[in-house]
């Protein structure tokens, strides 16, 4: 059943925009409040059709069709040395990975796509379980899946644009982000009313600045992202949240 409160916010392409000011670092954030107030949640393993020209729920891939673009050397060189470690068990494409690593060679650090996905999906009907092998590994280890993945993997569908002024936006993906040549056939973050439509991703029983207070804060700090989930009871907002409204076409873009 959906959460009322959820319901109430706007869908991805709201225009509903607030700005938060840091109190740790002064960082001045521009968030899309009609997502992070929107019951969007992700539908991987549960009819997501994926980010080809085509829907491919079968394939169970998600986001994964593609390789992950990483943020810097420092996480790249993680990663790499993730993939090394990882238990066969857990890992589909470990043979490819010490045959030939799990990163692309070039000047983008990404991991590599094998048989049509990222070198750490596993696929359907493998024993290791389904999925991100990264993600089963940290879950087997006690860890935060966040302390495993690339930063873009964990952090979907969120996305920081970084502004010239020392700014920055909050804002879920859109189609254009993912920068592939052939349109996609269905994208998550946009909300499907039309009947026999389906999936839409916008039916969960929680608002995401609660089902994705972790990210949030990783993204934009502890302080913004209690500030998120605050913002819905004015009796519970901090006097200092130094927090403005905006509609679409205002600020920094």
């Amino acid at each position: 059943m959906t959460n009322p409160s959820a319901q109430a916010g706007d869908r991805q392409g709201s225009g509903r925009f607030e700005h938060y000011r840091d109190p740790v670092d002064g960082t001045r954030w521009r968030v899309d409040v009609g997502f992070i107030d929107s019951n969007w949640r992700c539908l991987w393993g549960d009819g997501c059709a994926g980010i080809l020209d085509r829907r491919t729920a079968e394939l169970e891939q998600g986001c994964c069709s593609v390789g992950a673009h990483l943020i810097d050397d420092e996480e790249a060189g993680l990663i790499a040395a993730l993939g090394l470690s990882l238990d066969p068990a857990r890992f589909q494409q470990h043979a490819a990975a010490a045959d030939s690593g799990v990163l692309v060679d070039g000047p983008q650090p990404a991991t590599r796509v094998v048989d049509g996905a990222c070198i750490f999906f596993n696929k359907p009907g493998f024993d290791g379980g389904v999925g991100c092998a990264l993600h089963l590994a940290a879950v087997d280890e006690g860890d935060s899946p966040m302390d495993w993945k690339p930063s873009i993997c964990w952090q979907a569908p969120l996305k920081v644009d970084d502004h010239g002024d020392g700014s920055k936006t909050l804002r879920p993906w859109g189609r254009h982000d993912w920068g592939t040549d052939e349109p996609l056939a269905w994208c998550c973050t946009e909300a499907n009313d039309e009947p026999g439509q389906e999936p839409t991703a916008f039916d969960g029983d929680r608002r995401v600045a609660d089902s994705m207070h972790d990210e949030l804060a990783g993204l934009v700090g502890p302080e913004i992202a209690v500030m998120l989930q605050q913002r819905a009871d004015p009796s519970h907002r901090p006097a200092d949240a130094d927090r403005t409204g905006e509609r679409q076409g205002n600020g920094p873009s």
